[in-house]
Parts: structure tokens; C-alpha cells; sequence
């Protein structure tokens, strides 16, 4: 999952309390490792927002940062059910990526 020419994220962080955290990357391997253990991501950090529970891929970064700006105007509850289409259990996608 490391970066590739012209692939971009747009992602959803939670934690066990379903607290939600929106972004976009070209590299979501690395930008989920940021967000889990390194001091810059201090509102992850502080909440325990670091699991993985949605992602989209595209290769237009416009078509990903306009998405990652429309989630956060959505409501939090249609945010939730979003994530509970595509990841009715709520697994963390990246739970096996560090070892």
C-alpha cells in the first residue's frame, strides 16, 4: 500500500468509541503510521483515533481532496453509516500492515 504515481486516498480514522477522523493521502500506508505513532498527529494521538476503517483510492487528486472536503461537511451519522456499509464490523483495514 505504499505510494504509487498518481494514487491518492481519501480515509476515515476511529476509534473503539467510533470518534472519526477524515483525510487525504498519497500514501495511506505511511499517513495511517503517522497518525498512530508519531507526535504531529496529536488529535489522533490524543483520542486514540488510529484504526483504519474506510478508505477510497483514486487517481485524480482533485476528484480526492473535493470528497475528503465533502465528508466533512456531512453529518456524523452519515459518516457512521458510510462505514458501516463498507465495514459493518468496524476492522481495522490496516491491522496487519506494521506487524
Amino acid at each position: 500500500m505504499h505510494r504509487q504515481p498518481n494514487r491518492y486516498f481519501v480515509y476515515i480514522l476511529s476509534n473503539p468509541g467510533k470518534m472519526i477522523y477524515t483525510g487525504v493521502t498519497s500514501d495511506l500506508h505511511r499517513r495511517v503510521w503517522q497518525h498512530r505513532f508519531e507526535s504531529n498527529s496529536a488529535h489522533t494521538l490524543k483520542y486514540g483515533i488510529h484504526q483504519l476503517v474506510w478508505f477510497e483510492e483514486t487517481d485524480d487528486v482533485t476528484a480526492a481532496i473535493a470528497k475528503e472536503k465533502q465528508l466533512k461537511t456531512w453529518r456524523r451519522q452519515w459518516k457512521l453509516h458510510l462505514v458501516e456499509f463498507e465495514n459493518p464490523h468496524w476492522l481495522d483495514l490496516a491491522g496487519d500492515w506494521y506487524g
